[in-house]
């Protein structure tokens, strides 16, 4: 069984930054590639950034230049850094790893998503 876990969300002001982490839990043989959605009001959920096992990152159009991806495969975590947030950035956040455990394929799996609003 594998549990992934958000935190980070929360409320900040347009030009803020935000920083979002989401941990692997479980008996995990390994995890592939993680990344990270988002899901505005009335639209439909969208890649945010994903990053391999090997670190290879792939960001959206629209955060390039802002946002950062990174992971810790010691700890089975990965992060989002959000920098010069914008209002347009107001989203829930969810987390997504591609999971190989000890009894299955490589399974995917998603965090309980953590809401990030950006206003003033």
């Amino acid at each position: 069984q594998v549990q992934l876990v958000e935190s980070g969300g929360g409320l900040v002001q347009p030009g803020g930054s935000l920083g979002l982490s989401c941990a692997a839990s479980g008996s995990i043989f390994s995890v592939n590639t993680m990344g990270w959605y988002r899901q505005a009001p009335g639209k439909q959920r969208e890649l945010v950034a994903t990053i391999t096992s090997f670190g290879s990152t792939n960001y959206a159009d629209s955060v390039k230049g802002r946002f950062t991806i990174s992971r810790d495969n010691a700890k089975n975590t990965v992060y989002l850094q959000m920098n010069n947030l914008k209002p347009e950035d107001t989203a829930v956040y969810y987390c997504h790893a591609f999971i190989r455990t000890m009894n299955s394929g490589l399974i995917g799996n998603w965090g309980q998503g953590t809401q990030v609003t950006v206003s003033s």
